[in-house]
């Protein structure tokens, strides 16, 4: 027996998806969030680093794998940068898919592809500062400019989630004014456009892997768009796992989860125990 004890998925769809990523190890795709997921949600996102298990752990696994890819709304660069994905051995194939499949970073290459920035984000953005300081919000907020996306932070505001709730109806406004979308997280407003999100990033990735089953974990509410992902791709016969990493904050992962693991440490050894798996130990 392993020291890591693999759970057993609480409904059917999840036990079938991790017997066929058991049985097929080679065709089955693993994807995972960033923050949350592979790292601990932090006041300052900059601060951010992936739980030191998580390269480890993915290491050994990558290689029984058909694929292993992040997925983030992070840029692809950032999210290597403070996973400490790059030149990892073992890693050699991963592929990090960065704000929401906008951009793709590949270890075997070490270069990031993007598309063309989207319009809107630019107009947008150059009104925020006027719209913090008008919705009384401002103190404490930090903006996070993802480049193709921007997002709000209220984690270190004096009161979070009032001033989460206060940003709420101003920011949807100013998305609608330039044809984006606000997407809530864990206090935090993202702005971007619509149609990117990571369901479409994930459907992409599994149909260009040619994947016989997939997992995949997250965190957050942008992480349900992948959950609708994998739920369709199982209606359509392709087996799939749901994982949570569970916090307080967020509920509505775990209702829909076939697993619910205790944040990034408990990632990491849901990762452990499928390697030691694989393994046969």
């Amino acid at each position: 027996m392993g020291s890591h004890p693999l759970p057993v998925p609480v409904t059917p769809a999840g036990r079938d998806g991790l017997a066929a990523l058991l049985a097929g190890p080679q065709r089955a795709v693993v994807a995972l969030d960033f923050d949350g997921t592979l790292a601990e949600i932090v006041p300052d996102p900059e601060q951010a680093r992936a739980h030191p298990g998580a390269v480890p752990a993915l290491a050994r696994l990558a290689p029984r794998l058909g694929s292993v890819a992040v997925i983030t709304g992070r840029p692809a660069a950032v999210a290597v940068h403070h996973g400490g994905f790059a030149g990892a051995v073992g890693l050699e194939h991963l592929v990090v898919l960065g704000q929401y499949g906008a951009e793709r970073w590949d270890a075997a290459s070490g270069t990031v592809a993007a598309d063309t920035p989207p319009p809107g984000v630019e107009a947008a953005r150059a009104e925020l500062p006027g719209i913090l300081a008008g919705s009384g919000a401002g103190r404490g907020t930090w903006i996070e400019d993802k480049g193709r996306a921007f997002a709000v932070h209220t984690r270190r505001a004096p009161h979070p989630q009032d001033a989460f709730e206060a940003l709420r109806e101003p920011l949807r406004a100013l998305a609608d004014r330039h044809g984006l979308i606000v997407e809530p997280g864990r206090l935090v407003l993202e702005l971007r456009p619509p149609g990117v999100d990571k369901g479409a990033a994930l459907t992409s990735y599994v149909r260009e892997s040619g994947a016989r089953s997939i997992l995949y974990a997250g965190d957050d509410l942008g992480d349900l768009a992948a959950f609708a992902a994998v739920e369709k791709l199982r209606s359509e016969g392709l087996p799939g796992l749901l994982v949570c990493s569970g916090s307080a904050e967020v509920a509505e992962l775990a209702d829909r989860a076939d697993i619910v693991v205790d944040g990034p440490a408990g990632v990491v050894e849901l990762l452990s125990a499928l390697a030691e798996r694989l393994d046969g130990s």
